[in-house]
């Protein structure tokens, strides 16, 4: 008997609610086997008490199956996200906030192609915008957890190395939004083939290692689904609240749901639906719904959260993307513009509804 043989079986625990397993999630934190008894150590992060009882029985079950084990002790440490009272027997802790960062929006999608970067590259500037017109602004930044497939660089027209000191990186700036990206650390035609507990690490780097200064807001933007990447974040940074990127037609708002219904499970907020590419503005000023229509307010009723508004599926959108301008910069007036504006001051009014006591 072995700790690989002990940290396969416990591959067969999934986390409650997910179709990950609590080792693909990092959650495994510590494997000891010795005449016969098998120590493991769990650490989770969660508002919701059973969680914790469930993953220590059922690793408890898994382990103790195993031929040569012939006791079996599971410590779970436990932790509160933000805003969130420590479940029984729980350590009481929580993320620690980023110094000198406000508040944290992650803008995520239950699944891939509903334009979700581009979104949250828009939504950064018009978050810095509608900041600055109140004239009390530390910043904006932008976190690019995409790991697999990061573009926000791209899209902001951010390139080159960010500048490093000692164990310090200092993100890259342009139209008044800071930048971090795996792509800014990777070589730009180097795949990138990572598991669970790399994306992790990697999440954690981003944490600890990365000096915004001061930030209003830092939105996040998370690869499309519910896996690795998702309950990373929320055991790393002090998410305030999520907002969920769909577009109209049925294929997306469903996935949408379940992807919304993650965050719950992790106490962080849903601050509301945003719905992407809903119509195509004609010339005569009539709307051509080329996807559908109505996907986003069903998904926002479903899930008793605001629409906060629909973007127009406007060619300068994807045009400003691959130029490395968000249309926020390249056309302010148009009306894709002016919904981000609005989806912008609404967030910042949620975000301050969310911290009254």
């Amino acid at each position: 008997m072995d700790k690989e043989t002990i940290r396969q079986a416990l591959k067969g625990v999934k986390y409650p609610g997910f179709s990950r397993d609590i080792v693909s999630f990092g959650l495994v934190q510590d494997i000891s086997f010795e005449d016969g008894r098998a120590a493991i150590r769990i650490s989770v992060t969660t508002a919701d008490p059973q969680a914790p009882l469930r993953i220590k029985e059922d690793a408890q079950s898994a382990v103790s199956a195993l031929e040569g084990v012939g006791e079996v002790e599971v410590t779970v440490s436990v932790e509160a996200p933000k805003g969130a009272s420590a479940p029984a027997g729980g350590s009481g802790g929580k993320p620690s906030r980023l110094e000198g960062v406000r508040s944290i929006i992650a803008v995520a999608s239950g699944k891939g192609g509903v334009g979700k970067s581009t979104f949250a590259v828009n939504l950064a500037c018009a978050l810095d915008q509608a900041l600055s017109e109140r004239g009390n602004h530390d910043g904006v930044g932008i976190l690019d957890c995409d790991i697999y497939g990061p573009s926000v660089p791209l899209m902001m027209g951010v390139g080159g190395r960010p500048e490093v000191t000692e164990e310090t990186i200092y993100p890259p700036e342009n139209f008044g939004v800071k930048v971090m990206s795996m792509a800014l650390l990777v070589d730009a035609e180097a795949p990138v083939v990572w598991r669970g507990p790399m994306i992790n690490n990697a999440i954690s780097q981003f944490a600890k290692h990365v000096e915004w200064g001061r930030l209003s807001v830092l939105v996040v933007d998370l690869p499309p689904g519910t896996g690795d990447a998702q309950l990373s974040l929320v055991q790393t940074f002090p998410v305030d609240g999520a907002v969920i990127v769909t577009t109209p037609q049925a294929a997306a708002v469903n996935v949408a749901r379940r992807g919304a219904r993650m965050f719950g499970k992790v106490n962080v907020p849903l601050l509301g639906i945003c719905e992407n590419m809903s119509y195509l503005l004609q010339p005569d000023g009539s709307r051509l719904a080329v996807f559908g229509e109505g996907g986003g307010a069903a998904t926002a009723e479903a899930l008793g959260a605001p629409l906060l508004g629909q973007v127009p599926l406007d060619p300068a959108i994807r045009e400003g993307g691959d130029r490395g301008i968000p249309i926020m910069k390249s056309h302010p007036n148009s009306p894709a513009a002016q919904t981000f504006m609005d989806i912008a001051r609404s967030l910042l009014k949620r975000l301050e509804e969310e911290r009254a006591p």
